[in-house]
């Protein structure tokens, strides 16, 4: 007979059992969890950054998160699962060198901004599919095991992972959708017979780079654009206010390493200097001279792009047959620094107590946190220039595009390369812009034994202004001219698409292209 001591142990026994069963399936519900962040960590410390590695990270996430589920049991594992991979894959990877990856900042938008274009983007891609699996295991399960009652209870949770699922092959079909750029079309909207409207990755400096070619024949000089920041990417917004270049040029923009579709490039870190972006620029001119059989070919860069290009041209300027600077740059140095003094008296003025403390806080330029500073400060571009309205030809094309903002919602960009575009804007700067600070052409770059023509604001910063006269009127060159148009600031190039069409090819090719 049965003593209630034995009754005693056996439940004992029982609940021991059933505690280390516990135990044991929560262990393999967060070690797989856990591993798939260990690798991830080691695999993609920058989180997925193409197309492939989006579908990778939410096939992954989805088969954990059912490994999770079906272990566990509980509607736990769609909490535990993903709060074991995101603490593995942050303890693992390596240190943040970039704002997208580095320590969360909450105390600016550009914190904000590297926050979600970084981890966000992580945890959407990755981390729903994972609590969609564990979900849909748990529910599985316990239907099977008649653990489930009710029809309105299995029919709700049903409906939400029903959403849940829908939502996760949105994203999955998103990031399939190909980028592309829109054909050369004539005035009846028909493609033009024998012109170029491609996307293309070119092997520069060891690494994939993408450049967009525009043009209405293949037989035409060719207009190589740099675009700005560093970190910038304008393929949507070159693409709308260039287009009419394309009739007579040959028109490529690049997005640098690092930058907008080429993002992936910026790792290693340790290799994006501003010597292998001189490189980088010289390695795709000769690829665009040998593809189009050119001996020589156009340059035009913006803001930044004009110190890349400069730095180019003195190198090789056996390459270009000119250099074309709108926004020209000078010294980055020099201008924030006069930068930093034209918002001090704008606080002093507005009596900004705030700002005159927060900039005292950030210190004289080069700011050593970048680029926190940079950011406040073109916060207040606005109050700092002369007002001025763009020429409305600008205003229309600009409206009529629809790009969106940074030029995200340009069709040359995919799902992920969307979000690569605004990651590149922060992390691409933050690496390459200290590296500008010893740069002043007023001492560097006396002479370019190439033909020069500038694009010159007259509503530009005076802080970039006055610097690019100054080195302009002691610049040495085979020839040189300064254009000067009352209603422009920085991107001249784009609000004076029409005066640069004319430029280029009533003053420019007919002095330097060769029998043209």
């Amino acid at each position: 007979m049965t003593t209630i001591k034995q009754m005693i142990d056996r439940g004992q026994t029982r609940k021991s059992i059933t505690q280390n069963n516990r135990f044991a399936r929560t262990a393999v519900a967060a070690g797989s969890a856990s591993l798939a962040g260990f690798l991830t960590a080691l695999t993609m410390p920058a989180g997925p950054v193409t197309a492939t590695q989006v579908w990778i990270v939410m096939a992954v996430g989805l088969l954990v998160g059912l490994a999770a589920g079906l272990s566990l049991r509980t509607y736990w594992a769609m909490l535990l699962a993903p709060l074991a991979y995101i603490i593995l894959f942050e303890f693992f990877r390596p240190a943040g060198a970039v704002p997208t990856t580095g320590a969360i900042r909450l105390d600016n938008s550009y914190g904000i901004l590297a926050l979600l274009v970084g981890r966000g983007f992580h945890g959407l891609v990755g981390l729903l599919p994972m609590v969609l699996g564990a979900g849909l295991a748990v529910l599985a399960t316990r239907y099977h095991a008649g653990e489930l009652t009710g029809w309105g209870r299995i029919v709700l949770q049903a409906a939400l992972l029903l959403i849940l699922a829908a939502v996760v092959v949105a994203l999955a079909v998103l990031n399939g959708i190909p980028a592309r750029t829109p054909p050369i079309v004539d005035i009846d909207g028909q493609p033009v017979a024998g012109s170029i409207a491609e996307l293309t990755a070119v092997p520069l400096g060891g690494q994939e780079q993408t450049i967009m070619i525009r043009a209405h024949s293949a037989d035409r000089p060719v207009l190589l654009y740099l675009s700005g920041g560093p970190g910038q990417s304008d393929l949507p917004y070159s693409r709308v206010l260039l287009e009419d270049l394309t009739q007579d040029f040959v028109v490529v923009s690049w997005d640098q390493r690092g930058t907008g579709k080429s993002y992936p490039a910026l790792y290693p870190t340790g290799n994006v200097t501003l010597e292998q972006a001189v490189a980088d620029t010289i390695e795709l001119t000769n690829y665009l001279r040998d593809r189009f059989d050119e001996e020589k070919i156009y340059l035009l860069g913006e803001s930044w792009g004009t110190t890349l290009g400069v730095l180019a041209v003195q190198q090789r300027p056996d390459l270009y047959y000119a250099w074309i600077g709108s926004g020209q740059m000078v010294s980055q140095r020099e201008t924030d620094r006069q930068l930093y003094r034209d918002v001090m008296a704008l606080a002093d003025r507005n009596g900004n107590a705030v700002l005159r403390e927060q900039m005292l806080a950030f210190g004289e330029p080069p700011y050593a946190d970048t680029p926190y500073p940079n950011a406040v400060v073109m916060g207040y571009y606005d109050q700092l220039g002369q007002p001025y309205r763009p020429p409305q030809d600008y205003i229309d094309r600009g409206t009529a595009a629809n790009v969106g903002p940074w030029g995200i919602l340009g069709s040359e960009y995919s799902l992920v390369e969307k979000v690569n575009v605004l990651r590149g804007l922060i992390d691409m700067f933050t690496v390459m812009y200290p590296q500008l600070q010893g740069i002043d052409f007023r001492q560097d770059v006396p002479r370019l034994d190439v033909p020069v023509y500038i694009l010159d604001g007259a509503a530009e910063l005076a802080a970039r202004r006055d610097l690019v006269l100054e080195w302009y009127e002691q610049l040495e060159a085979p020839r040189k001219q300064i254009y000067t148009f009352d209603d422009a600031g920085h991107s001249v190039a784009f609000e004076q698409f029409s005066a640069l069409h004319r430029i280029l090819t009533e003053t420019i090719v007919p002095e330097t292209y060769p029998d043209r």
